[in-house]
C-alpha cells in the first residue's frame, strides 16, 4: 500500500499519481464557508462534523485568509459552527465534546486574528451574534464550569483549560477582550479554585489554572481573589507557584553544572575571564513572568496567602521522584513549562530528619537570585523588578516579618551569586542555619554589589533599599536582635554612594541620583539613631562607627558634592539640599572622631592605627559626641500599585499573554492520548 502524507488538510499517494485527495474534515469545513447552509442537504452535517478529528491549522488560516466582506457573507454559517460546538459540549461522546472545545479554540483564534483592526463587537457578531452573545457565552459558561468540576477525563479539563487561556488571550491588551466580560458575567472562579483544592486535578492542571487566575485577576477578578480564604486552595496555588519556580531554579542548577565542566571551564581557565559574559548567557533560562504575577497577586491581594509562604515542605532539589511526562504539558521553552510532577502534594513537614526543608520564600528567594543577575534584557528586567515588588509586599507585612525574623525558623538558603573577578564562585557553600530575613537581606547586598554598571537600574536600586529600611523599621520596632554581618551591608552602600558620584555627569543626565543618595543616608541615619534597640551587640554599634570613620572620604565628598549643587540654582537644588541635611549626623561622627584618632596616634607614636585600636579610641568618646534627633526616619510610603505602577503592569500582563498564547499547544492533546483514554466509548 502506498505511503500516505497529511499537509494542510491534503491526502495524497506518495506516488504523485493522482490528484490529491483532501481530507473529510476540510471538505466540510469547505461547505461552512459558502454561502448556504451546510445542513441543507445533509441534516446529520453537524452530527457528522463532530466526529471527525480537528484541522486546527486549516480552520484557524482559513479564517484568517478571508477578508472582512467575505467573512460577513458567511457569517451565519460560522454562527452556526459555534452554536452547534455549545451543543456538542453536552454530548455523552467525548471524542465530539474534545473536537468541539477544540474548534472553539481555532474559531476564538482565527476571528481574532482577522479582526486585529476592527471593534471588538464585531468579533462578537461573527462568533455569535450581537442578539445570542449573552445566551451563547452563558451555555458556554456553564457547559466548561460543568466539564472542569466534573469526574470526567482528565485530558478533557485540560483541553477546557486551554479554551478558557485561548480565550483570555486571543487580544494583546486584554482590557480590549470584550468577550472577556462574558466570562465575568458568568463566573467559572470557584471550578478554578477546586482544581487547586484536590491534589490529584492540581497535578494534572495546576500550572494552567495558576496562570489563568493571574491573568484574569486584571479583572473584577481582584476582589474574589483577595478574600479567598479556604486553607487548602491556598495552599494548592502555592505548590503550584513553588514547583514552577523550583523547576526554573532546577534547570538553571543543570545548565550551570553543564558550563562548569569540560573543555568551556578548562579554557576559561587558561584565558582568564574573558569568557565570563559567554558562559553567562549559555546559563540563561528564560524567566517565569506569569508565575511571578501570580505570587505577586496573591501576595499583594490576599492576606491570608501570607500564611502559605512560610508553609514547609521537603527541599524539592532532593526529592527524587519518577517524572513521568504528563500528556496536557505544552513545549514551552525552559523556564515556562509547568513542572511535570507534584512532588508537594502533601504540605506536611518530612518525617526524615536529615531532610533539608524549604517552603515557597526560600524558592522564590533562589529564583530571584537567579533573575536579578542579569537585568540586561527587558524581560529580565521585569522579572527582576517584580521580584523586588513582592519582596516589597513581604517586607511591609507584619505576619510575613514575623516570621522572617523568627529564631526558631532557620534555613540554610543557598542563593546564586554572579561570578566576579574578586571572589570565587563557590565561596558561600558553608551558610549556616538563620531566619529568613538574613537572606532577604543577602540578597539586597548581593545586588547592590554587582549592578553598578553603566546601563545603572535605577529603579531597581531605589526599590533594592526601600526593602532594607522597612525591614530594620520592623527590627526597630519590635525591638529584633538580628545576628547578622551588618558590615558588609554598611560596605555595601558605601560603594554604591562612592559610585554614584564617580559617575554623577552621565547619571544626572538620566535619574534624580539624590533620591537614592538620600534613601542610603537615612539607612545610615537608622543605624546611628536606633541602632541601640536592634544592633545584636554593642560592638556592632562600634563597628558602624569605625566603618563611617574609615570610609570619612567617601561622606565628604558626597557632602561637597550636595553642598556645590544645592548652592547653585540649578533643578538639582532642592534634591541636594535634603541629602545636606541628612548628612548632619554622619558629619559630626567624623569631625569628632577623627581628630581623637589622629591624637590618639601621634601620642602613642603610631604611624598606621590597627581596626582594635581605633575601635578602644570610639569606644571612649562617646560621651563627648553630640547628635541631631532626626523625625521620620522609622516611617516609609506603603506600597501602592495604583496608579504608580499601573503602567507596568499593563505592559507586563500584554507580555505575558502573548507569550502564553504562542505556548498554548492544541496539538499536545493529540487524537491518539485522547482515543486511548476514550477507549472505553462505543
Amino acid at each position: 500500500m502506498a505511503q500516505v502524507e497529511k499537509k494542510a488538510g491534503l491526502l495524497r499517494k506518495s506516488s504523485a499519481s493522482k490528484k490529491p485527495l483532501k481530507e473529510k474534515v476540510v471538505l466540510m469545513y469547505e461547505e461552512i464557508f459558502v454561502r448556504e447552509d451546510p445542513a441543507k442537504n445533509n441534516p446529520r452535517f453537524w452530527e457528522e462534523l463532530f466526529l471527525m478529528k480537528v484541522n486546527l491549522e486549516y480552520l484557524e488560516g482559513k479564517l484568517e485568509s478571508l477578508d472582512g466582506d467575505e467573512l460577513m457573507k458567511v457569517k451565519d454559517n460560522i454562527n452556526s459552527l459555534f452554536q452547534h460546538c455549545i451543543q456538542a459540549l453536552g454530548e455523552e461522546h467525548q471524542i465530539k465534546v474534545v473536537n468541539a472545545l477544540q474548534t472553539l479554540c481555532a474559531l476564538f483564534r482565527g476571528v481574532h486574528q482577522k479582526n486585529k483592526s476592527t471593534s471588538g463587537f464585531d468579533i462578537i457578531n461573527m462568533l455569535m451574534g450581537f442578539d445570542k452573545a449573552e445566551l451563547r457565552m452563558k451555555d458556554l459558561m456553564e457547559s466548561l464550569d460543568t466539564l472542569l468540576c466534573g469526574d470526567g477525563s482528565e485530558s478533557l479539563k485540560s483541553l477546557c483549560l486551554k479554551l478558557l487561556l485561548c480565550l483570555v488571550t486571543v487580544t494583546d491588551n486584554i482590557s480590549q477582550n470584550t468577550i472577556l466580560e462574558y466570562v465575568m458575567i458568568n463566573s467559572i472562579f470557584e471550578a478554578i479554585l477546586q482544581i487547586l483544592s484536590s491534589s490529584s486535578s492540581r497535578r494534572q492542571h495546576g500550572y494552567d489554572t495558576v496562570v489563568l487566575l493571574a491573568l484574569l485577576s486584571v479583572n473584577p477578578y481582584i476582589v474574589k481573589l483577595s478574600i479567598v480564604d479556604d486553607e487548602t486552595t491556598l495552599n494548592g496555588k502555592g505548590l503550584v507557584i513553588s514547583q514552577a519556580l523550583s523547576e526554573y531554579n532546577r534547570q538553571y542548577k543543570d545548565k550551570e553544572e553543564e558550563n562548569q565542566g569540560g573543555f568551556f571551564s578548562t579554557l576559561t581557565t587558561m584565558v582568564g575571564s574573558m569568557f565570563i559574559a559567554d558562559a553567562e548567557e549559555k546559563i540563561s533560562v528564560q524567566t517565569n513572568e506569569a508565575i511571578l504575577l501570580a505570587l505577586y497577586e496573591a501576595v499583594h491581594l490576599n492576606r491570608n496567602f501570607i500564611t502559605v509562604l512560610a508553609q514547609s515542605h521537603p527541599e524539592i532539589d532532593l526529592v527524587t521522584t519518577p517524572s513521568a511526562p504528563v500528556p496536557t504539558t505544552p513545549t514551552a521553552p525552559l523556564g515556562t513549562a509547568p513542572p511535570s510532577v507534584d512532588v508537594m502534594s502533601s504540605t506536611e513537614l518530612p518525617l526524615d530528619p536529615n531532610l533539608q526543608t524549604s517552603n515557597l520564600l526560600i524558592t522564590f528567594l533562589k529564583y530571584s537570585s537567579i533573575v536579578m543577575q542579569d537585568t540586561k534584557d527587558e524581560h529580565r528586567l521585569n522579572s527582576a523588578k517584580l521580584c523586588l515588588i513582592i519582596l516589597t509586599c513581604i517586607a511591609e507585612d507584619q505576619y510575613a516579618n514575623a516570621f522572617l525574623h523568627d529564631d526558631n525558623m532557620n534555613f540554610r538558603v543557598n542563593l546564586h551569586r554572579m561570578p566576579m573577578r574578586h571572589r570565587k564562585k563557590g565561596a558561600d557553600k558553608n551558610i549556616p542555619s538563620r531566619p529568613l530575613v538574613c537572606a532577604v537581606l543577602d540578597l539586597m547586598v548581593e545586588f547592590i554589589v554587582t549592578h553598578m554598571m553603566k546601563e545603572f537600574p535605577m529603579d531597581l536600586y531605589i526599590r533594592c533599599v526601600q526593602v532594607v529600611h522597612k525591614l530594620i523599621c520592623y527590627q526597630k520596632k519590635c525591638r529584633v536582635r538580628l545576628h547578622y554581618t551588618w558590615r558588609e551591608l554598611w560596605s555595601a552602600l558605601i560603594n554604591l554612594v562612592k559610585f554614584l558620584m564617580s559617575n554623577e555627569t552621565v547619571l544626572l543626565t538620566k535619574y534624580n541620583i539624590f533620591h537614592l543618595a538620600l534613601l542610603v543616608i537615612n539607612l545610615f541615619n537608622m543605624f546611628i539613631t536606633y541602632g541601640d534597640t536592634f544592633l545584636p551587640t554593642p560592638s556592632s554599634y562600634d563597628e558602624l562607627y569605625y566603618e563611617i570613620v574609615r570610609m570619612h572620604q567617601v561622606f565628604d565628598n558626597l557632602y561637597c558634592m550636595v553642598l556645590r549643587l544645592s548652592t547653585n540654582a540649578g533643578q538639582w537644588k532642592e534634591a541636594a539640599s535634603k541629602v545636606t541635611l541628612a548628612l548632619v549626623n554622619i558629619r559630626a561622627i567624623i569631625n569628632h572622631f577623627n581628630p581623637k584618632i589622629e591624637s590618639y596616634a601621634a601620642v602613642n607614636h603610631i604611624s598606621q592605627l590597627s581596626e582594635e585600636q581605633v575601635l578602644e579610641v570610639v569606644r571612649s568618646n562617646y560621651d563627648t559626641l553630640t547628635l541631631k534627633l532626626q523625625d521620620g526616619l522609622d516611617q516609609y510610603e506603603r506600597y501602592s500599585e495604583q496608579p504608580k505602577e499601573a503602567a507596568f503592569f499593563k505592559e507586563l500582563v500584554r507580555s505575558i499573554s502573548l507569550n502564553v498564547r504562542k505556548n498554548v499547544s492544541l496539538n499536545t492533546l493529540s487524537q491518539d492520548v485522547l482515543l486511548k483514554e476514550f477507549s472505553s466509548i462505543s
